[in-house]
């Protein structure tokens, strides 16, 4: 069998951002996979571009994407609690293409933020947001990374040894979904 499809989406556009990094981690601790990274530089949502122009060509790419992907990881910052404008931005967006990417996908959700919560309430609300295009959204255990420029060494790796352990067992869980 070949290895699945891993689609990881950061809701934070820096390229040296935490929650890319933490992303990263995920993959690697998922195990064999052929990972894409999405991207997420697409226009603002607006219903009078979409009736004159149509679906942008990024955001048909991103939701061919989601649809292709075995499964999704997705990592938020946490923006004046909530997720980041970027992610919901993607989120509408998808919501307007044919069909459902989402339906039935196994989904982890994870974030990484510089307060102590680690985005606990970014990443509740970003659950709600999926919550329409009913994924399978694996229930944890809980990544909520705090004090996340700190949680990295030089290579990108997680320090925390506990940070390590939730991480892989939610992407144990996450495989998992993929018998179903």
């Amino acid at each position: 069998m070949a290895d699945p499809v891993l689609l990881t989406i950061s809701g934070s556009l820096r390229q040296e951002a935490t929650n890319r990094k933490l992303l990263a981690e995920a993959a690697r601790l998922f195990g064999p996979a052929t990972v894409v990274e999405a991207e997420l530089r697409l226009p603002l949502y607006d219903g009078d571009d979409e009736a004159a122009d149509g679906i942008p060509a990024a955001v048909q790419t991103l939701s061919d994407q989601i649809a292709a992907a075995d499964a999704v990881l997705i990592s938020t910052p946490e923006y004046n609690k909530g997720p980041s404008g970027v992610l919901k931005n993607a989120l509408d967006w998808v919501s307007r293409t044919k069909g459902n990417p989402w339906a039935g996908k196994p989904v982890a959700v994870m974030s990484a933020a510089a307060g102590r919560a680690g985005g606990e309430q970014a990443q509740a609300l970003l659950r709600s947001f999926l919550v329409p295009f009913q994924p399978r959204v694996i229930a944890g255990p809980a990544v909520h990374l705090a004090n996340s420029r700190n949680e990295f060494d030089d290579a990108g790796r997680l320090i925390s040894e506990r940070y390590q352990e939730t991480l892989a067992v939610l992407m144990q869980n996450l495989r998992a979904e993929l018998a179903d």
